[in-house]
């Protein structure tokens, strides 16, 4: 009697499974483009969400690094000076020029309750806006005041603070907010104000009137509109702004935007803001055809960089770590309404608190990048940067938590 072995079909139908298999496997060498296989979420998300599937090839992914600036003197750092939230940089006269917060107090800040005519409650309390410039974005030379307090009762006699800078049709405008009493006594409920001039250089007319209002009662921006930072997009003036809400002491960061066709407004808010749910600072910049922004600290998509196509609605194109605090960079197409933007490679950015709370003060530095459609720096698209042992041992624990970790071994004890 003659046996039929299956043996050949099983062979056949084992090279038949692993081939099959093999065919939908995920492929050795990552495919630049998204293949046409089954993909898991985070496959799908990694070419779906990001403009390429490594951050060496992301034109939106950066590290960052930072050079201590030239020129400028900070009193040996006591606290009595400081200076912070830059402007954007932009050329002009052949030459770089940058706007920021500077306060020179008999002393540092003190809070709320001790603030004074003469002593600080903040960092950004009885300040003005100063600016400097330079020829190679690492020395600079500062220039002095450029927008003073304005005398009582204009709004802004208390503090002038957080600059930003717009080219339009040839004349300067200066967006700032204004702060009529000390920071912290009631929510930072100040209003973005506006100077005009037509030379970078000055003299700055104030307009004396809020540009941008506050929002009505129980709305997102009711205390504070922070932050103006205006660029020229689809031939209108995109103005940007962070306002803080949800009530001590956790409070919520967000971004909202704001639109007009002339500096001076009206200024009509987006009915989608905020358009930006992260972000401490607000920095954007024109992308290709349309805007980029930094979402710097705060919120559940801090240290994230994203994309608009249309200004307004943004998604996460990359993810980075040591993003620069108060952000302004140089943008050469800032204002020229591209419809091509080429992207940022450095700025200016501020450190606070430099060496310790009782001396509080913030310092400016410079920061550069690979944000470019121009350049491919490979040396800024490290996907990690290391750190010493020291590094993570500033983040220690606090006496409570100590303390609690105390107590649990102690309970565990108990219990054998």
């Amino acid at each position: 009697m003659k046996i039929h072995t299956p043996f050949i079909p099983v062979i056949a139908l084992f090279f038949l499974v692993a081939f099959s298999v093999n065919a939908q496997s995920f492929p050795y060498k990552l495919p630049k483009e998204k293949p046409s296989i089954p993909l898991s979420i985070s496959l799908e998300r990694n070419y779906d969400s990001y403009l390429a599937p490594e951050p060496k090839d992301n034109e939106l992914y950066s590290q960052f690094k930072y050079t201590e600036l030239k020129g400028l003197d900070y009193s040996n750092h006591d606290g009595t000076i400081s200076r912070r939230d830059p402007s954007k940089v932009i050329f002009e006269n052949g030459k770089y020029y940058v706007w920021y917060t500077y306060r020179h107090t008999a002393t540092p800040p003190k809070g709320a309750a001790s603030a004074t005519e003469t002593i600080p409650s903040a960092d950004w309390d009885l300040a003005e806006i100063w600016y400097a410039t330079s020829k190679d974005g690492f020395t600079w030379v500062e220039q002095g005041v450029a927008i003073p307090r304005p005398p009582k009762p204009n709004l802004g006699h208390r503090s002038v603070s957080t600059a930003d800078i717009l080219k339009w049709k040839g004349k300067y405008y200066m967006y700032y907010q204004g702060f009529s009493e000390p920071s912290g006594t009631r929510g930072d409920d100040c209003p973005v104000l506006m100077s005009s001039a037509t030379s970078p250089d000055g003299p700055w007319t104030a307009t004396n009137k809020i540009v941008i209002p506050n929002g009505a009662k129980d709305s997102w921006d009711q205390y504070s509109i922070h932050d103006p930072y205006p660029l020229v997009y689809k031939g209108k003036i995109y103005l940007y702004y962070k306002s803080d809400f949800n009530g001590e002491p956790n409070l919520v960061r967000m971004q909202g935007l704001a639109t007009a066709e002339d500096p001076f407004g009206p200024f009509t808010k987006n009915p989608l803001n905020p358009v930006l749910n992260s972000g401490h600072e607000t920095t954007l910049f024109p992308f290709k055809t349309g805007i980029a922004a930094l979402s710097i600290r705060d919120g559940n998509e801090h240290n994230t960089i994203q994309y608009s196509e249309d200004g307004i609605n943004f998604n996460i194109v990359a993810i980075t770590e040591l993003m620069p605090d108060a952000a302004g960079p140089f943008i050469p197409d800032a204002f020229t309404n591209t419809k091509n933007g080429r992207g940022i490679t450095w700025g200016i950015s501020h450190f606070t608190s430099v060496n310790g709370w009782d001396t509080n003060h913030a310092v400016l530095a410079r920061f550069d990048c690979d944000l470019s459609l121009d350049i491919d720096d490979q040396g800024m698209k490290k996907a990690h940067i290391y750190h010493r042992p020291e590094f993570y041992y500033t983040q220690g624990l606090n006496k409570e938590q100590q303390e609690r970790i105390h107590l649990q071994n102690e309970a565990l004890k108990e219990k054998e």
